[in-house]
């Protein structure tokens, strides 16, 4: 797994989003969009359009990382994140995940701050325990120690290796495979379709309402 620095943020903000605001979760795209573009517990901070989000929600549909959903009570598409399942996380490693996914290499102690709406961890020895968990799978990685730096960093594996990674990190990650933009152009498409009929129906259901 090789994702482009989009997809990470779209995932990671689903699986922010399901944690932290259940009752708004799966999100729609303009909802996801403005998750992406969030100014706070954002690293870097984004501004990615409508239609940049969708290209990407579409690649990881490929994937099989995420799902498109339309519930009766809507009329428009909802997305929610198949990474979980995908991965088999518990619940820390999903939290150290989505924290690393939405803010770059952090320290142990940031880790720790920065995953209290995520899950509970009375330690940062604990945080030590399943961050080193993740390093095996090839997640998560120690980076290494830049001159004036007092504390080990770890970064997430899901985009590849960071720069900053230790040189046997970097040969462990396989080159992408191309991009199938042409089934991606053709999923956009469907998506929209199925919008349409949604909305179609929904004026029907409407329409017939009035005369029962």
């Amino acid at each position: 797994m090789q994702l482009s620095d989009v997809e990470v943020r779209i995932l990671g903000c689903l699986m922010e989003k399901e944690a932290t605001t259940p009752d708004n979760y799966p999100l729609s795209l303009n909802a996801l969009t403005s998750a992406c573009n969030q100014l706070s517990n954002r690293e870097p901070v984004m501004s990615l359009s409508e239609d940049q989000v969708k290209w990407a929600v579409n690649s990881l549909r490929q994937q099989s990382l995420v799902r498109a959903i339309q519930p009766s009570d809507a009329r428009v598409m909802k997305f929610q994140h198949l990474l979980t399942e995908k991965l088999d996380l518990d619940q820390p490693a999903r939290a150290i995940l989505c924290v690393l996914m939405l803010r770059g290499p952090q320290t142990l102690g940031e880790i720790k701050t920065r995953t209290n709406r995520l899950a509970e961890f009375t330690s940062v020895a604990d945080v030590e325990g399943a961050v080193r968990g993740l390093i095996p799978r090839e997640l998560v990685v120690e980076m290494a120690r830049q001159p004036g730096q007092k504390e080990i960093r770890f970064a997430h594996l899901l985009s590849g290796p960071p720069k900053d990674a230790p040189a046997e990190a970097q040969v462990e990650i396989a080159a992408p495979e191309p991009r199938l933009d042409r089934i991606a152009e053709l999923e956009a498409s469907l998506d929209e379709v199925r919008r349409e009929l949604a909305a179609l129906r929904s004026q029907f259901e409407e329409f017939t309402r009035q005369f029962s």
